[in-house]
C-alpha cells in the first residue's frame, strides 16, 4: 500500500495573518466534513452488506488449547480478526502489522464493551508466536492458524504451488495482482448467532488495513504528515517499537533507511 504523500516543504511554507488563515481553516473545515459524512455513508453501506455463512470448520491452536472459529468470540457476538503476517519459518512479524498491532492495546477494552472480541491470527505456530509476542509486551490473544486452511480462504497465505503458478502474483484484495511476500495483512469481521452459527461479514486488505493505524491519523494532522518519500516501499521507515533508536532527531535533508518485511502498503 503506497501512502507517499506530495508535502509542501516546510522551509517554504506560506505565512499569512490570522484573519487569512482563519478565512483558508473555513474552507478547508468544509471539505472535511464531506469527509465525514461520506466516510459515514460508505460504513452505512458497509453494515449493509449481505453475510456469507462459514460453512468448514476451522481449528487454531490456543494457549488453552484446539478451539473452532465459533470459540474465539469469548461471549460475544462480534468477532475482529488482524491477520497478522508472521509465517512459519519467519524470525519475527512484519513490521507493519507489528505497527498495526501497537494501536490495540487500548482499543481491547472498548471494542469488547461494544460486543466485539479482538483477534489477532497468524501461520506461524503458537510457540513462534508466544516468544515474539512477549518480546514485544503485547497483551491481546493471539492463536495459531498453521494446519488450517483459514489464511488461505481468506487470502492472506499464498502456497509455494500458488506462488509458482502465478509467478508472484495471487489473488489478493479482490483482484489478482503482484505480492511481495506469501503471506499479506487484513481485517476479517465475523458475526456468531445465538445457534452458534458463524457468517463473514467483512474483509479489507491494502490501504483497508489503516483502519488500525491510529497514529497515521494523528501523523495527518501535523504540517510534515506521514512524510513518506519511498513512492515504492512506503512504511519504510516503520520499525518494531523496540528497535527504534532512543529520542531519533531526523536532519532536514536525510533520507529514510530502508527497513525489510514492511509489505502491508499497496498503490491505492
Amino acid at each position: 500500500m503506497n501512502t507517499a504523500i506530495a508535502e509542501t516543504p516546510i522551509a517554504n511554507h506560506a505565512v499569512v495573518s490570522r484573519d487569512q488563515w482563519l478565512a483558508q481553516r473555513k474552507a478547508l473545515l468544509a471539505r472535511e466534513k464531506e469527509l465525514t459524512h461520506l466516510r459515514d455513508q460508505i460504513a452505512r453501506e458497509r453494515r449493509a452488506l449481505p453475510w456469507t455463512r462459514v460453512e468448514k470448520t476451522y481449528v487454531f491452536d490456543t494457549p488453552e488449547g484446539p478451539r473452532a472459529l465459533a470459540d474465539l468470540f469469548e461471549g460475544r457476538r462480534q468477532l475482529l480478526v488482524q491477520h497478522f503476517m508472521l509465517g512459519p519459518d519467519w524470525e519475527q512479524g512484519c513490521p507493519s502489522c507489528s505497527y498495526m498491532a501497537d494501536h490495540l492495546g487500548g482499543m481491547k477494552v472498548h471494542l469488547e464493551n461494544r460486543d466485539v472480541t479482538l483477534l489477532v491470527v497468524s501461520r506461524a505456530p503458537l510457540d513462534q508466536i508466544v516468544l515474539f509476542r512477549d518480546r514485544m509486551g503485547w497483551q491481546f490473544r493471539w492463536v495459531s492458524s498453521h494446519g488450517s486452511d483459514f489464511n488461505y480462504d481468506f487470502n492472506v497465505s499464498f502456497t509455494p504451488q500458488q506462488w509458482a503458478e502465478g509467478r508472484g502474483e495471487v489473488y489478493y484484495n479482490y483482484s489478482v495482482r503482484p505480492f511481495p511476500a506469501q503471506e499479506a495483512p487484513g481485517i476479517s469481521v465475523f458475526h456468531r448467532d445465538d445457534a452458534g452459527a458463524v457468517f463473514h461479514t467483512y474483509s479489507t486488505y491494502e490501504r483497508g488495513v489503516e483502519a488500525m493505524m491510529g497514529t497515521y491519523s494523528l501523523l495527518d494532522l501535523t504540517p510534515k504528515g506521514r512524510d513518506e518519500r519511498n513512492p515504492v516501499h512506503a512504511m519504510d521507515w516503520v520499525r518494531h517499537h523496540d528497535r527504534y533508536s532512543p529520542a531519533p532527531v531526523p536532519m532536514p535533508e536525510a533520507k529514510p533507511v530502508a527497513a525489510a518485511g514492511s509489505c502491508c502498503h499497496g498503490p491505492d
